[in-house]
C-alpha cells in the first residue's frame, strides 16, 4: 500500500459513512415534514448547522474577509435552492425515488460545466447523461404517461440546483478558506430559509419526536459534520473519487426506505434506478488519457 493510499483510505471510509447518513436522512425528512411546513423545517436544519459550524469554525470566521461572504453568497443560494426543491418533492414522492432522482446531480455537473464554462464533457459523461435520462423516465414516470409527476419534477430541479452548487463550490473553494466558505454557505441557506417561511408559506408546526430528531440529524450530522468532513477528505482525496464514493447515496437512500417504510420499486423501477446509478458512475470515471470533471 502506498503512503497516498494510506492517507486516502481514512477519507474514503469517511466519505462512505457521510454518503449513508445522507442517504438515511431521506426517509427521516419524509417523516418530519408530517410535523412542520418545509421552510421552517429548513429554517431549523440551517441555523442549527450554521450556528455549529461558526461555533467550530470560529478562527476562519473571524478572520474571513469580504471575499468569502461574497463567495458564500453565490454558492449558498443554489444549496437553498437545492433543499427547498428537494424537501418539497419529499412530500410528494418517496425517498428510493427523491435519492435516486437527486443523484443525477453528479451527472449534470459535467453537462452544466459545458455550458457555463464551455469545457466540453468526454464521451463517458454523454454516455452517463443518456443511462441516467433513461433510467429517470422509467423510475419517475408511470407507464404509458408522458409526464412527470410533481414531485419528481420537484426533485429534478433540486438535482439542477445541486449540480449548479458543486460547479459554483468548486469555483469559489480555490480562491476562499475551507472553513470559512462552509460557514458562510450554511449561514446564507438559513438566512434565506429564516426569511421567507413565514409569508412564502402557511406556517405549520407539530413538536414531536420526529421532528426534533431529524432537525438535529439533518442540522448536525447532514449538514454540519457532513461540510466539515468533506472539507477534510477533500485534502487527501480527488473531487471524482469523491462523486464515484457519493453516487451510493441513492443506493443507501432506497436500502433505508426499504427498511424502514418497507418501500419498494416495481421492476420498470428498479430498472430505472439501475439505469441512474450506471449513469452517475459512468460519468465519473476517468478516461484513459483524460481529464477528472469535477
Amino acid at each position: 500500500m502506498t503512503a497516498g493510499s494510506r492517507r486516502r483510505w481514512p477519507a474514503d471510509l469517511a466519505l462512505a459513512g457521510l454518503t449513508l447518513i445522507w442517504g438515511a436522512t431521506f426517509v427521516v425528512v419524509k417523516q418530519a415534514l408530517e410535523s412542520s411546513s418545509t421552510l421552517l423545517f429548513l429554517a431549523l436544519r440551517f441555523t442549527l448547522a450554521g450556528a455549529a459550524l461558526a461555533l467550530l469554525f470560529r478562527g476562519p470566521v473571524r478572520t474571513a474577509g469580504k471575499g468569502a461572504w461574497r463567495a458564500g453568497l453565490v454558492v449558498g443560494v443554489p444549496l437553498f435552492l437545492g433543499y427547498l426543491f428537494q424537501t418539497l418533492g419529499l412530500r410528494l414522492t418517496t425517498p428510493a425515488k427523491s435519492g435516486f432522482i437527486t443523484g443525477l446531480s453528479v451527472v449534470l455537473v459535467p453537462v452544466l460545466g459545458a455550458l457555463v464554462y464551455r469545457e466540453w464533457p468526454s464521451w463517458n459523461c454523454w454516455a452517463g447523461v443518456a443511462s441516467a435520462t433513461a433510467g429517470l423516465y422509467l423510475l419517475a414516470m408511470p407507464a404509458g404517461s408522458w409526464g412527470f409527476e410533481r414531485g419528481d419534477l420537484l426533485t429534478l430541479l433540486c438535482a439542477v440546483a445541486f449540480a449548479l452548487h458543486i460547479l459554483l463550490l468548486g469555483r469559489f473553494s480555490r480562491r476562499v478558506r475551507a472553513e470559512a466558505l462552509s460557514v458562510a454557505q450554511v449561514v446564507v441557506a438559513a438566512g434565506l430559509a429564516l426569511g421567507t417561511f413565514w409569508w412564502a408559506e402557511e406556517v405549520f408546526v407539530r413538536w414531536s419526536f420526529p421532528l426534533v430528531g431529524a432537525v438535529v440529524a439533518t442540522g448536525l450530522l447532514a449538514t454540519a459534520l457532513a461540510f466539515s468532513v468533506q472539507t477534510w477528505a477533500m485534502q487527501v482525496t480527488t473531487a471524482t473519487h469523491t462523486a464515484l464514493i457519493f453516487s451510493l447515496e441513492p443506493v443507501f437512500a432506497g436500502l433505508t426506505s426499504y427498511l424502514v417504510l418497507g418501500e419498494t420499486l416495481s421492476s420498470r423501477g428498479l430498472r430505472g434506478a439501475a439505469l441512474i446509478l450506471a449513469g452517475i458512475i459512468l460519468a465519473e470515471v476517468k478516461p484513459r488519457g483524460g481529464q477528472a470533471h469535477l
